[in-house]
């Protein structure tokens, strides 16, 4: 029934060939990260550090690292969730075959957590100083907890079920943290735990907060999982653990999770913040150092035999690509109950989640009429963009899926050839502007701020995309090298933007000035204006500039990873023939999209050269870690 501790989990793994322990010393600092990367990339087993430098507790790294070991974790759990969920769609499905959901009634009961007077996890009373301290890349801004469950209780309602459990940023030390007082705690818009912070400063009282690490591997993938607002974490982590999970409750006091490895508790008074970060995230860049909440804490507990599990970001794909997986197989059914018309949606893990998705949806408006004009889709497409982290996705291409039966957003390179053979760049863009997106996305005008850029496209090709390129093709001056990414799509290299993104956040004001005086807009008005009616590249409905043409099309997930993460939509994507009637824009000839770094971006995450060198000693034949990417 589920693993209920993380020891639990380890042994079991361990016994299984699935994961292994290293004694050979390890540096936190940098060097466990780059280990990590390394086994995730190489499908690797899950590692337990036993002697990480400077820690007092083993350390875990790569445990959700590939589908063979997810599906493990949660083998006894995972089709059992997945029925709840299908009783969730259509509650009639029991009396139609009761012989596959007889279980139902008592996993349900599973999954509400169960209050406690005590539990493990207070075995003993340590020092902030004392946790491990795992940095993860050159520029982090200190170290960080990367698999937190971050808890928190309505303080107009305080109870559990009332409660949010989010995989929140939690910086340990470093910047002007007070050493074993505080911690900082990045949380983003469109998160359960800002509802609770309003309301304690509303109630001017404090937030108190509990920071669970490790306990039963359900407990993470709960806290990231994007549940509907009303609906506890902690019961969707009771149904995937098979367990109900047990949660110490005192007068007074904020909950703790009784199985935890580790709990940090205390309390963020007011608005008081300090400046966190930077922090090496999922979308490949640094995300710069900004104000965010300070935690104050109260107490550290650890159980006796804990193990610190982290993870680490970084481009994708990284280990946290298989969260995207899991939350697809146990909640993609639902989509359609959530968003009619929607059949398939898909926020693509190699754009960095939040830049790019994609839906399949449907047309039935009408149907005695039949037209090539998108309606029913721009509909479906404002659902989706009103749907808590959904709408933070900033471009959202959405075609009818009755033009291509069978068609799923998940087939990337098929949705694009399907989408960009139909698109009518004169009618089928459709902008946001002035609006919020990723907090860590800083291609927009500044911090939570840019813009969006619906794509709608239905009815019969209009076009056959071309996919090679012939002859020497006329650019201007400082565009070079056009290679093709894609059908119908090309990467040119574009003229350099100086200077290169620093870590230094430019405010708004400065990104704004510098846009509209900014000489890049001038480079794509000079290439826009080359490509004529006659122009070889009239074929191609998407050009993508970019600083590097060969590097983006050298593969799928480079040209998603730098079109959508560099690119702005109001401000980056141009066209041939481009123009505006009654307020919409359009064009005529292909889409532009200008994918180059500009000064306003943070700068990509890279590794410490010292540090690869030190990991590849380790790795080679005869190191001590050679038998573990055997």
């Amino acid at each position: 029934m589920g693993f209920r501790t993380m020891r639990q989990c380890v042994e079991t793994l361990r016994q299984e060939g699935l994961l292994v322990a290293v004694d050979h010393p390890v540096d936190p600092h940098l060097e466990i990260a780059e280990i990590q990367r390394r086994l995730f990339r190489a499908g690797g087993p899950a590692v337990l550090f036993t002697n990480a430098r400077g820690c007092s507790t083993p350390v875990l790294v790569n445990l959700y690292g590939t589908q063979q070991r997810v599906e493990r974790i949660f083998a006894d759990t995972f089709e059992r969730v997945r029925r709840l969920v299908e009783l969730k769609i259509d509650p009639t499905a029991a009396l139609q075959k009761p012989w596959r959901y007889w279980r139902s009634p008592v996993d349900a009961l599973a999954m509400l957590p169960r209050p406690v007077r005590r539990g493990a996890v207070m075995h003993h009373e340590v020092p902030l100083s004392s946790l491990p301290g795992v940095t993860g890349w050159p520029g982090d801004g200190g170290p960080f907890i990367t698999l937190p469950a971050v808890y928190t209780e309505h303080p107009d309602h305080p109870s559990i079920k009332q409660s949010n459990l989010g995989m929140y940023r939690v910086q340990l030390r470093g910047n002007a943290y007070e050493p074993d007082q505080e911690v900082g705690l990045h949380y983003q818009i469109h998160r359960g735990i800002g509802v609770h912070h309003a309301a304690a400063l509303a109630r001017h009282e404090p937030l108190k907060v509990s920071i669970f690490v490790g306990g039963t591997p359900a407990m993470a993938v709960a806290a990231m999982m994007p549940l509907p607002e009303g609906l506890s974490e902690l019961t969707f982590a009771g149904a995937l653990a098979g367990h109900r999970i047990p949660m110490i409750r005192r007068p007074g006091r904020p909950s703790i999770y009784a199985d935890a490895d580790f709990v940090i508790e205390g309390t963020i008074t007011g608005q008081a913040t300090k400046p966190e970060g930077p922090f090496g995230d999922h979308l490949g860049y640094y995300a710069r150092q900004h104000d965010f909440p300070v935690l104050r804490v109260d107490h550290v507990w650890q159980r006796e035999g804990a193990i610190w599990p982290v993870t680490v970001v970084g481009r994708p794909p990284q280990e946290d690509t298989l969260f995207g997986w899991l939350v697809h197989e146990l909640t993609g059914p639902v989509i359609p109950t959530v968003l009619p018309g929607i059949s398939s949606i898909h926020a693509v893990d190699a754009s960095g989640v939040h830049p790019l998705l994609l839906a399949v949806g449907s047309e039935r408006y009408l149907p005695w009429r039949p037209s090539t004009r998108p309606a029913e889709l721009l509909t479906q497409a404002s659902a989706i963009l009103g749907q808590g982290q959904l709408s933070l996705a900033k471009y959202l291409c959405i075609v009818d899926g009755a033009d291509a039966p069978g068609l799923d957003a998940h087939d990337v390179p098929a949705f694009l050839r399907h989408l960009l053979a139909r698109v009518d760049w004169r009618r089928d863009c459709h902008f946001q502007t002035e609006t919020t997106i990723d907090t860590l996305d800083y291609s927009g005008s500044g911090f939570n701020a840019g813009s969006k850029l619906v794509i709608a496209a239905r009815g019969p090709v209009v076009r056959q995309l071309p996919t090679s390129l012939s002859g020497n093709l006329p650019l201007p001056a400082g565009f070079a090298n056009p290679r093709v990414c894609l059908p119908g799509v090309v990467a040119i290299s574009g003229p350099l933007i100086e200077p290169r993104p620093t870590l230094t956040a430019p405010d708004e004001a400065a990104i704004w000035q510098a846009t509209e005086a900014a000489s890049w807009t001038a480079d794509i008005d000079r290439l826009t204006a080359a490509i004529g009616r006659d122009h070889p590249l009239r074929d191609w409905p998407l050009l993508v500039v970019v600083d590097n043409s060969d590097f983006t099309a050298a593969d799928l997930a480079n040209f998603l990873w730098v079109t959508f993460t560099r690119s702005n939509p109001a401000a980056d994507v141009h066209g041939v023939e481009a123009g505006t009637r009654n307020k919409h824009w359009g064009c005529a000839g292909p889409l532009v999209i200008d994918a180059r770094l500009k000064p306003h971006h943070a700068p990509p995450v890279e590794e410490d050269p010292a540090v690869t060198a030190r990991v590849d000693a380790l790795c080679q034949a005869g190191g001590p870690l050679a038998d573990v990417f055997q």
